[in-house]
């Protein structure tokens, strides 16, 4: 067979069972593996956009694959809350001039980017709105790690 030289046309990825918009995810890889996060949309990329609240648990607004999460049952309302201007292109990075060698050995690491103000201050208007709509317990609950404990299967965790 001649494989066609066309395209496919990309499908955003559908969403696992039991996730939506406010629903609490539990992170299972990464810097912040075990963590209890917001689900807040799904991106262009099939990606899920998920935060902390940042001033809840330290976790902020986040690109995470499908796969690297588990749902549970509790929901965050989001009301208020407006995430259409975080897409993909928020999370590109900045292209970073190129060094020569001699540059480099001298300047390592003297150049470390961190979020940059505009970025912060996003973080806090959108952060703002969700944490509005979550109780004290359920702000509690997104600050405590998950953990397995003996006699504790994943599988049979709802």
């Amino acid at each position: 067979k001649v494989k066609s030289t066309e395209k496919k046309l990309t499908q955003s990825q559908k969403l696992k069972k039991g996730l939506e918009p406010g629903s609490v995810l539990i992170l299972l890889a990464g810097r912040f593996r075990g963590r209890r996060v917001v689900f807040l949309k799904q991106l262009e990329s099939g990606l899920l956009l998920v935060t902390g609240p940042y001033a809840v648990n330290g976790v902020p607004l986040r690109r995470v694959n499908q796969r690297m999460c588990i749902a549970t049952s509790t929901k965050a309302d989001l009301k208020g809350a407006d995430f259409v201007s975080v897409d993909d292109k928020y999370f590109a990075r900045e292209a970073a001039a190129k060094k020569s060698k001699k540059d480099e050995m001298f300047a390592a690491g003297a150049s470390k980017s961190s979020m940059s103000d505009e970025k912060k201050a996003g973080q806090k208007k959108m952060d703002e709105a969700v944490v509005k709509g979550l109780s004290t317990d359920v702000k509690s609950y997104l600050k405590a790690c998950f953990s397995l404990s003996s006699k504790m299967y994943p599988h049979e965790l709802k």
